[in-house]
């Protein structure tokens, strides 16, 4: 979700305003994914390389998080939308873990659809964990029925994407779901991320739906 500093900055706003005005597109991104019968939505919120921003910005995020967290419950609870956070929780404070918990606890019995934050989140970091994991497993059952290494990744147990969005006007993964992402579809776009609304949502569906996805074979 590219842009909003960028955004604010256009506007004379500080970047806290951007991140805030980015919401707005969460929102209605979610809206629109359940109009369209999109199962999961997982959006890149705040990467592991994100820590480096200025200590005021990291902050204002955090703060928005959870400001959002507590804002949005009742849009899940309409919606019938689950709520999960992926990423490395130990560098958050634990009244935002606990946050994200209890809203992931309170709309676990959503299944149909599915928001999903990226957040202190990295595919290399996802990656290097899952090995790690995989590599005490291996050591301590002697190698016996092992699980394969994507089994030990952070998005175990959901699809890989099928389409990735970005907006902004970059062309490139920055670190987002390597493994996950080997034949996913790649839509961008130069709409800076709080612009994007439903009507840009939806014209990058329809293009996803026009393709003819080949998964490396001839035909």
């Amino acid at each position: 979700m590219d842009g909003n500093g960028r955004w604010a900055t256009a506007k004379g706003l500080s970047r806290s305003a951007g991140h805030a005005a980015g919401a707005e597109s969460v929102r209605a991104c979610m809206k629109a994914a359940v109009k369209r019968d999109v199962k999961y939505l997982s959006l890149y919120t705040f990467s592991q390389e994100n820590w480096n921003r200025p200590e005021k910005e990291v902050a204002a995020i955090m703060d928005l998080m959870s400001y959002n967290i507590r804002k949005e419950l009742p849009e899940f609870h309409e919606n019938e939308v689950g709520f999960k956070v992926i990423g490395d929780m130990d560098r958050l404070t634990p009244r935002l873990r606990n946050e994200i918990e209890a809203a992931e606890a309170e709309t676990a019995q959503y299944k149909d659809h599915t928001l999903i934050l990226m957040f202190s989140y990295s595919g290399k970091w996802d990656i290097e964990q899952a090995a790690q994991r995989y590599a005490r497993d291996f050591a301590a059952a002697g190698g016996a029925g092992q699980r394969p290494l994507e089994s030990y990744l952070a998005t175990a147990g959901i699809p890989d994407p099928d389409l990735l969005i970005r907006t902004g006007g970059e062309q490139r993964i920055s670190n987002y779901m390597l493994w996950q992402c080997a034949y996913t579809e790649f839509y961008f776009t130069d709409k800076l991320w709080p612009d994007f609304r439903e009507d840009d949502f939806n014209a990058a569906l329809d293009s996803f739906a026009a393709r003819d996805r080949r998964y490396g074979k001839v035909n």
